[in-house]
């Protein structure tokens, strides 16, 4: 009699192995259409992720189905090592996450962003030139601040300044409020005469493709979407855990069905 243990595993990995597809597919789209740096960044973790499902799924759906002991050891053994995986970058997320948060500006309907409140982790791969080069270059290619300046074109200053701000707008599009510019338009700014304490004041330019891209309080705009971005990741995570742990148990459930079903043959020369 097949085994109801078995027939489960088989068919979630059925419907794992059919999700895979459109990943994989989505990837290597990604690699040959891709316009831009930013959209084939995506490329090489997407197939990678496609084709781990797809192997993964058709050694439990074998394994379990055509009832091969030592694949579905192997597909166990993986499923093993993917929830102990899950777990450390779930509770990863939520350490690196916990600090951090942007400063309410009197009189000002946005909030502003300091880079040391958020943790080293963190600052240390936004500090990376290397690292930084490239997210700056996608910042400039998605228009975040080009969006901004239309969306707010001949308002006065007043409406800018009651505006809902997101924290990449407000870190990287617009000078810190300390640098007492002055206002001609949402990423237009008169810089004051004389020096400013704050780096971030010198770093400001009118340029579109330099704004304040290269400021420490547009890392921190970013890190402040990069933790929103984790902590739900984060929380999915755990829905995952749960699910993971569930389709391991059945599959645990249907290597001993596998292993006794091959004692039997042995007994008596076959198969059940």
């Amino acid at each position: 009699m097949v085994r109801c243990s078995n027939n489960l595993v088989g068919i979630l990995n059925f419907i794992v192995f059919l999700l895979s597809i459109p990943i994989l597919a989505g990837g290597i789209w990604l690699s040959r259409n891709g316009s831009t740096e930013c959209e084939r960044f995506l490329d090489k973790p997407v197939i990678a992720l496609g084709v781990f499902l797809m192997v993964v799924a058709i050694a439990g759906l074998i394994g379990s189905c055509c009832r091969v002991t030592w694949l579905l050891w192997t597909y166990l053994f993986v499923m093993f090592l993917l929830i102990l995986l899950v777990f450390c970058f779930t509770i990863f997320a939520f350490v690196v996450t916990n600090k951090g948060a942007g400063e309410k500006v009197s009189g000002r309907g946005y909030k502003e962003y300091r880079l040391g409140d958020y943790s080293n982790w963190l600052q240390k791969r936004v500090n990376s030139d290397k690292n930084w080069r490239k997210v700056r270059s996608c910042l400039v290619e998605s228009k975040v601040c080009s969006k901004l300046e239309a969306k707010l074109i001949n308002e006065p200053v007043n409406k800018f300044y009651d505006e809902h701000l997101t924290a990449l707008q407000s870190g990287c599009c617009k000078p810190a409020e300390k640098c007492q510019f002055t206002y001609v338009s949402a990423t237009n700014w008169t810089k004051t005469v004389g020096t400013h304490p704050d780096p971030d004041c010198q770093s400001w330019d009118n340029a579109p493709n330099k704004l304040c891209f290269d400021c420490q309080s547009c890392k921190a705009g970013l890190l402040d979407n990069v933790k929103s971005a984790w902590k739900k990741v984060a929380v999915v995570n755990i829905i995952f855990l749960v699910f993971l742990i569930i389709v391991y148990s059945v599959g645990c459930c249907a290597l001993r069905n596998n292993k006794r079903d091959d004692s039997y043959g042995r007994t008596y020369g076959y198969k059940p």
